[in-house]
């Protein structure tokens, strides 16, 4: 009779006694614990889903509109490193793909914010290119003035300002910075000098912007930065120029371009276009938008023939 029971039981056709092993109480407390975090994140919205939405809100809105063409402190705006159109011919194969070319915005990494949240004690936040140039929580930054400058006097060049952006998640205000490379810090493809968000204000996050001409850049210190105009962007400290070489790294968005602190010069010794930055403003017209999506402006009389 016990045998013909056991056989049943091995058949499934009576209920077996289940016997638990291994560090069964441990493992219910980790699952406990995982429910009570993802409960505790949920009520907080700090889940990734809801940060990830939260970013993705257009703040167009928001964006400094240039009444005079110059870009002042307290303006919010984009920093865009545009495609040059003429560098496929002389370029790299890889800088002849599609998905190497276009215009790209400074943008944050949303996996580093929400490690820092989650860390107060790591204050680094690294950056990527974004190809989208619509304005976004994660793309939107704040001219800062580091020499006590009253806000919404005009931008100079050759005067240091800091680059301020809360991310479109965080609370507090991060600001772009670099380092010297080292053998332990460096940037994660090019292995050059990184560039990383910071929420200390020192020496490492203060700027300059540089005419784009070299040849008119000591005419051109002191006067008014031109918004929606291209311009070097260079790290005080490194003397190094802002720059994205268009190699990729992955993130939640997907692939985007990496951005780091290198001086990419011809054989004139000119700045190429990873060098080149445009900082985008509002469009104070009433199609919104951005600059670059503003109409171009045609002379009294001036007809548009349609080539066929």
């Amino acid at each position: 009779m016990a045998t013909r029971d056991a056989i049943r039981a091995g058949h499934g056709l009576l209920p077996a006694h289940g016997v638990r092993i291994g560090n069964w109480l441990e493992d219910e407390y980790a699952h406990q614990d995982l429910l009570n975090d993802f409960i505790r994140k949920k009520e907080q919205g700090q889940l990734l889903v809801q940060r990830l939405a939260c970013v993705h809100l257009p703040i167009i809105l928001h964006l400094s509109i240039s009444s005079d063409g110059f870009v002042h402190f307290g303006d919010t705006v984009l920093l865009m490193n545009p495609d040059n159109k003429s560098s496929g011919l002389e370029g790299t194969s890889e800088e002849q793909e599609p998905e190497m070319r276009g215009d790209v915005t400074l943008a944050v990494d949303m996996e580093e914010v929400s490690c820092t949240r989650m860390n107060p004690c790591s204050s680094q936040v690294d950056l990527v290119h974004v190809r989208r140039v619509d304005p976004i929580g994660r793309n939107a930054f704040c001219i800062v003035s580091a020499d006590g400058s009253a806000e919404g006097e005009p931008l100079r060049y050759g005067q240091s300002f800091l680059l301020g952006t809360k991310g479109g998640v965080s609370d507090k205000l991060f600001y772009l910075a670099s380092d010297h490379k080292t053998f332990q810090n460096f940037a994660k493809k090019s292995r050059l000098q990184k560039v990383f968000l910071t929420a200390e204000v020192s020496y490492l996050a203060l700027w300059q912007a540089k005419s784009l001409d070299p040849q008119l850049r000591l005419e051109h210190e002191g006067f008014p930065v031109p918004a929606d105009t291209k311009i070097i962007i260079t790290h005080c400290y490194t003397n190094r120029n802002l720059a994205v070489p268009r190699t990729f790294c992955v993130s939640y968005f997907g692939r985007e371009f990496e951005v780091i602190c290198h001086n990419y010069l011809d054989s004139h010794r000119v700045e190429e276009d990873k060098n080149h930055w445009v900082i985008i403003t509002a469009n104070p017209g009433p199609e919104d938008g951005t600059m670059l999506e503003r109409p171009k402006a045609f002379p009294e009389g001036y007809k548009k023939e349609s080539i066929s």
